[in-house]
């Protein structure tokens, strides 16, 4: 899925890993968050990304013609989880529609898992 803007000037085609890097950093710029968590879990653990492979935690998706991003995350030990959610969706859906211009219909946080914060 590529998205595009079609201006005087030309054209503009935004692929689906920038649309999902951008997400992934928006994201763990929230306070409380610990990581990004890999979209497929396996044996039910959580694993921790690297900052270099944000974008593996997210999933773009086209609902109706309109972008919907589901993030997975992980957690710090001791936050309000509804709060960080709350953060994330805002931050991640004003990120994207500022770099991008592209509208945001919905952004969904699963929350993979928690970690001690060193």
């Amino acid at each position: 899925m590529e998205r595009e803007i079609l201006n005087e000037y030309g054209k503009i085609v935004f692929d689906k890993e920038v649309l999902a890097t951008l997400a992934g950093i928006a994201a763990t710029e929230c306070f409380g968050i610990v990581g990004m968590a890999s979209k497929k879990l396996s044996h039910g653990i959580a694993e921790l990304l690297k900052k270099e492979a944000l974008s593996k935690g997210v999933e773009i998706f086209d609902k109706d013609g309109k972008i919907v991003i589901q993030v997975n995350i992980i957690v710090g030990y001791g936050t309000k989880m509804s709060e960080i959610a709350h953060n994330v969706v805002s931050n991640v859906k004003y990120v994207v529609e500022n770099f991008t211009g592209l509208q945001v219909d919905q952004v969904h946080v699963n929350i993979q898992g928690v970690r001690m914060v060193d």
